[in-house]
């Protein structure tokens, strides 16, 4: 379940309320009137089955709730209600499986701004890939993976592609290479720090088959990632983040960029070019898969979802009366 808090004019109040009775999944409906003072307004509070919550959600910004109110959306993660259990059951499909579009699309918008942490982040995991690949260590390649916070952006970028939001897709890419721009480029200057100290030289890449991986990208690294990509955006979608932290292990991409900046400092111009291609490779991937899956999604839950009578359609049923 999902509660909802609405502040909204008292000339529509009745309008929300009209909407809140008539639809499936919605129980737990609070009126507060006058409650509101900044905006001002009537507040109603309501628990709603996720499988709803999305068409909910588009009807309340019909009524002006988004521009004249306010609308605040919070997890129920207990609920001991036999009201709550009805509503839910009142709703088709299992709440995991349904796509709260409103909330997707904060989700992705924050994942593609370029932020200090983000940057800090992937620049981290990038030094600990590339210290993994020296060693080589592959539970510090494993963990450089769970660290990276990459696939925020992907996810925005599938979004946009889904959406038709270009300037979404262009600020998604745009993180990523800003990221893995910086990251690569700290690493390598750390790489030349230890190059100049003697702890690394031209040979510390030799040897090293457990990681020659990263830098040899086949038809298999395009198929994990496409798994990846759909696995992820499903995890994504669903609030599984226990799901993507197994995405982050399954894709090389911040171990790439490590081994990019590593073969940088030492010279290593075809192991350069070995991990950017399955940097590429995976990203490509989980474009195309969390696309599809997105779109696959869409499908479904347009076709089989709850439909909600609109706003629209009941006021003019109402007046016809």
């Amino acid at each position: 379940m999902l509660h909802l808090r609405v502040i909204c004019p008292a000339e529509r109040s009745s309008a929300v309320l009209d909407l809140l009775n008539d639809a499936a999944g919605v129980t737990n409906v609070v009126v507060l009137p006058g409650a509101g003072h900044r905006p001002k307004g009537d507040v109603v509070l309501f628990d709603v089955a996720r499988e709803a919550a999305s068409e909910l959600l588009g009807h309340l910004k019909e009524l002006g709730m988004a521009d004249d109110g306010s609308i605040a959306v919070e997890r129920v993660d207990f609920s001991l209600s036999r009201v709550a259990e009805e509503a839910e059951a009142e709703a088709p499909g299992a709440p995991e499986d349904a796509v709260v579009w409103e909330e997707l699309s904060r989700q992705v918008s924050s994942d593609s701004r370029i932020t200090w942490a983000y940057l800090a982040f992937l620049a981290i995991a990038t030094q600990i890939a590339a210290i993994g690949v020296l060693l080589p260590s592959i539970i510090l390649i494993v963990g450089a993976m769970v660290l990276g916070p990459e696939f925020g952006a992907v996810a925005a970028i599938c979004f946009g592609i889904l959406r038709g939001h270009p300037r979404l897709v262009t600020s998604a890419l745009r993180t990523l290479a800003v990221g893995f721009t910086v990251a690569i480029a700290v690493t390598c200057a750390c790489a030349l720090v230890s190059r100049g100290l003697g702890w690394i030289g031209p040979g510390s890449l030799a040897g090293h088959e457990e990681v020659d991986f990263i830098v040899k990208p086949d038809k298999w690294s395009f198929i994990v990632a496409l798994l990846a990509g759909a696995a992820g955006v499903l995890s994504v979608t669903a609030g599984k983040s226990s799901a993507l932290v197994g995405v982050f292990i399954s894709v090389t991409t911040v171990p790439a960029a490590g081994y990019a900046a590593v073969a940088v400092a030492l010279g290593r111009w075809g192991d350069v070019a070995g991990s950017v291609a399955q940097l590429a490779v995976n990203i490509t991937g989980m474009v195309i898969a969390g696309t599809a899956t997105l779109l696959v999604q869409r499908f479904f839950w347009s076709r089989y979802g709850l439909r909600i009578t609109p706003p629209t359609a009941r006021m003019r049923r109402s007046s016809s009366l």
